[in-house]
């Protein structure tokens, strides 16, 4: 069963801003470390925020001032706000999970679960 579950994406304008969700419905949300990834076709999927169980937050160079990652614990709900966005930012986000603080590497295959993706379309 589908434990991550991704939503909020869609096709917005450059500029504009957008927050991401993903509802785990997994392993106990307390444990887990938490990562948003990004692939675009025929690409590599790119790391782009981790926050670990203590709240401990990783963002790639490319994305740092304009992209947060948040969690809502009792939601067992993680965010992604993204401002300014760029057509660059075009993309199908996904949301993964990993135990212990590994999210916070920023690699593909530091993560256990991974959701089915939200696109984000952003248009000039």
């Amino acid at each position: 069963a589908q434990t991550l579950v991704e939503s909020g994406g869609g096709s917005v304008q450059a500029g504009r801003s957008l927050k991401l969700s993903c509802v785990d419905s997994g392993y106990p949300y307390s444990h887990v470390c938490m990562a948003w990834f990004r692939q675009v076709p025929g690409e590599e999927r790119e790391g782009v925020a981790a926050i670990d169980s203590d709240g401990i937050t990783k963002y790639a160079d490319s994305v740092k001032g304009r992209f947060t990652i948040s969690q809502d614990k009792p939601k067992r709900t993680l965010y992604l706000e993204i401002i300014s966005l760029k057509p660059d930012d075009t993309a199908t986000y996904y949301c993964a999970a990993a135990i212990g603080s590994k999210c916070l590497t920023l690699r593909r295959a530091g993560m256990d679960r991974w959701g089915k993706g939200t696109l984000v379309n952003v248009s000039s």
